[in-house]
This record gives C-alpha cells, sequence and structure tokens, in this order.
C-alpha cells in the first residue's frame, strides 16, 4: 500500500473517529433532550433507544481503531502475522454487535405505534446487511489466514534452503 493511499485513509478514518466522538458528545445529549418531550405512551422508548444508540457509535469507534491498527501493520509489512487476527477478530465482533444492536432497535419500536411496520422490517434488512458484512469480513479473515500460513511456508522453506547452502 502506497504512502498516498494509507495518509488518504488515516485521514478519513480520523475524520470519521472525530465526527463519531462530536456525535457522541454534542448530538447524543440533544437527543436525549429532544426525546424528553415525547408522548408520554412513547416515552418508554427513550432509554433504550439512547442506550442502542450510544452502543452502536461504540461499535463504530472500534472498528475504526482497528482498521487504523491494521493500516499501520500494513505500512510495516507486518500485516501478514498472527497479531493481526486479534484486531481482525475484533471487527467481525464489532459488526455482529452492530447487527445486534440494529435488531434490538427494532424489536424496541416493533410494538405499538410508535413507527410503522415498514420502519422495523427496513431495520431487519439492516441487521441483516451488517451481519452481511461481519461475514464478509470473517472470509477476509480466513485469506489472512492462508496469507500467513503460506508466509510461514516460505520462511521455513528460505531456512532450509540456507541450510543446504
Amino acid at each position: 500500500m502506497g504512502r498516498l493511499t494509507v495518509l488518504a485513509l488515516r485521514a478519513v478514518l480520523a475524520a470519521l473517529l472525530a465526527g463519531s466522538v462530536f456525535v457522541q458528545a454534542v448530538m447524543v445529549p440533544l437527543l436525549a433532550a429532544d426525546l424528553e418531550g415525547l408522548d408520554p405512551e412513547f416515552a418508554h422508548l427513550r432509554a433504550p433507544f439512547l442506550v442502542i444508540t450510544v452502543l452502536g457509535i461504540v461499535t463504530v469507534q472500534v472498528v475504526l481503531v482497528c482498521v487504523w491498527r491494521l493500516v499501520t501493520m500494513v505500512r510495516r509489512g507486518t500485516v501478514f502475522s498472527h497479531a493481526a487476527f486479534r484486531h481482525v477478530h475484533i471487527v467481525i465482533g464489532a459488526f455482529v454487535a452492530a447487527a445486534l444492536l440494529v435488531f434490538a432497535l427494532g424489536v424496541v419500536l416493533a410494538p405499538g405505534e410508535a413507527v410503522a411496520p415498514g420502519v422495523v422490517l427496513l431495520l431487519g434488512g439492516v441487521s441483516l446487511a451488517v451481519f452481511g458484512v461481519a461475514l464478509v469480513v470473517l472470509v477476509l479473515r480466513m485469506l489472512l489466514a492462508q496469507a500467513v500460513a503460506r508466509d510461514v511456508e516460505a520462511a521455513r522453506m528460505r531456512a532450509e534452503l540456507e541450510e543446504v547452502i
């Protein structure tokens, strides 16, 4: 990966992380204040909605930090090592958690007349899509495992060749 690509990706990751911190620190409290004015029949949705929102932002932040660390490993040439798996596993877990959070949001909003049934169906679709992203990252993890295994095998063969020479 070229230096310019790494810098561009880091700039995007930094902007997204700063934006997520802004949303967490400023927008969520404003949302909480707006939700205080809900009709009494929907007031019970306030706390679960805010908790799901904050946890969703945390999952995004976890993914951004792990991708930053993986980009650092790519830049150093150490991404094809067992240390990269820790970050990939965390990313997979964060996507699964995000899928469960979106599903939970649908479950919270489903009863009653808070939102239209189509919105709940859309949330189910989004949950499925986020879970699909977790599965794609799992496939990429398997490719990383194959690359690490081949790298280890190549190092072993080089060592044997050096012994012969």
